[in-house]
């Protein structure tokens, strides 16, 4: 019985990276910042630099979910954005 080998982890990312920007729907703004945390720490690594100014909300919120994920390494944030946009195909189409 021959079982089927599973993609390896940087084309399944690369893939859902793919998925992701045919979404149906769009994703809450808090889904998105997970989308955008896993990606950056999967992609750069831990976030760098200074939290922006108050004025910036925009780039405070992404600074702020990829901080979240400090830490997390690379194969392991892929995972995340993979598991995370496989939910939300799933959710929204």
């Amino acid at each position: 019985m021959a079982t089927k080998k599973e993609k390896p982890l940087a084309e399944r990312f690369a893939e859902a990276k793919g998925r992701v920007e045919q979404l149906t729907k769009r994703p809450t703004n808090d889904q998105l910042l997970e989308l955008y945390a896993c990606y950056k720490q999967a992609t750069e690594g831990d976030v760098a630099g200074s939290r922006p100014g108050l004025l910036d909300l925009k780039g405070r919120a992404k600074f702020d979910a990829w901080a979240k994920v400090k830490g997390t390494g690379k194969d392991e944030a892929m995972k995340k954005y993979v598991a995370l946009v496989d939910a939300l195909r799933a959710e929204l189409g």
